[in-house]
């Protein structure tokens, strides 16, 4: 089914982002908790990809179980920054024989890959690969928005013009970068109307539930803490439980907040912890089927 028809209803959707193993010693570990996320029945789930492709083979053969194994709706990630035309379209051709119709078109990050000798320069942005998704015809196109802009952006109203140029090209619907402040992303939701993107946006939420990763998620996002949430995490930086339980509660504050302000959808950054998801739509009272 096509997302863009999922986020038709009255009531906002729930969807689950996951990551496949990289490596084939570590799949099983990531397919059991997997398959306890889809036992939670979110709308959707969407398999992230690594960069230069180097988790793609895990990538579509994931998101080929969560459809044949659990019934759910997939999403997979698709990066092209790094990879050559050729290898696109190999893995479309590889996404349609598993009958997996909706694709998240993401530029990536340029990095060297031991196969070659230097980068392909096939593409530099994801709205690319946006246009060659679309000329495919078979795909539903998610795209991916920074409600505090791209890190890499000049400016906020650079970064808007690129977004309203990208949707253009046959986006679908958007998945927002992770952000902890919603007055931000609402303000966002103002800026992006006012450029007529008329498109679905979904909320991207990220658990805090881990002090060791905060930092690296920080550098390479752009995203900045609350000052609420700076203090969870130097009261209970220290404490893993506690601060899961911190963690929680905010993400599950913040998606309540969004839900009564109408948003179109929660997506939430898994990290493939299904006691977080668990707990998360026990706090909010959120089910599929609403």
């Amino acid at each position: 089914m096509y997302i863009s028809e999922l986020l038709k209803g009255n009531q906002p959707s729930i969807s689950f982002e996951v990551f496949p193993p990289k490596t084939d010693d570590a799949y099983e570990m990531v397919t059991r908790s997997v398959g306890e996320l889809a036992s939670l029945k979110p709308d959707f789930m969407s398999v992230t990809y690594g960069a230069g492709g180097g988790t793609s083979k895990n990538t579509v053969r994931i998101a080929s179980e969560l459809q044949d194994s659990h019934g759910m709706t997939a999403l997979a990630h698709l990066s092209c920054v790094s990879s050559t035309r050729e290898e696109v379209s190999s893995i479309l051709n590889q996404l349609q024989r598993s009958n997996i119709s909706n694709v998240l078109a993401l530029g990536g990050d340029r990095v060297a890959r031991p196969d070659r000798t230097s980068c392909p320069d096939d593409y530099h942005y994801a709205y690319e690969l946006v246009r060659d998704i679309k000329k495919n015809g078979s795909f539903c196109i998610g795209a991916a928005c920074y409600p505090e802009g791209h890190i890499h952006s000049d400016s906020i109203e650079s970064d808007l013009k690129y977004l309203a140029y990208k949707v253009d090209q046959g986006v679908d619907f958007l998945v927002s970068q992770m952000f902890f402040d919603n007055r931000i992303f609402c303000g966002f939701l103002e800026r992006i109307q006012a450029k007529a993107i008329t498109v679905p946006v979904l909320a991207g939420i990220m658990p805090v539930v881990s002090a060791k990763l905060i930092d690296r998620m920080l550098s390479l996002s752009g995203t900045k803490l609350t000052p609420k949430l700076e203090q969870l995490v130097e009261k209970w930086g220290d404490s893993p439980q506690d601060m899961q339980k911190a963690g929680v509660d905010y993400a599950s504050e913040q998606i309540s907040d969004l839900v009564n302000r109408g948003v179109r959808g929660i997506h939430l950054y898994t990290m493939n912890r299904p006691e977080v998801a668990r707990e998360i739509l026990d706090n909010t009272k959120l089910t599929v089927n609403r």
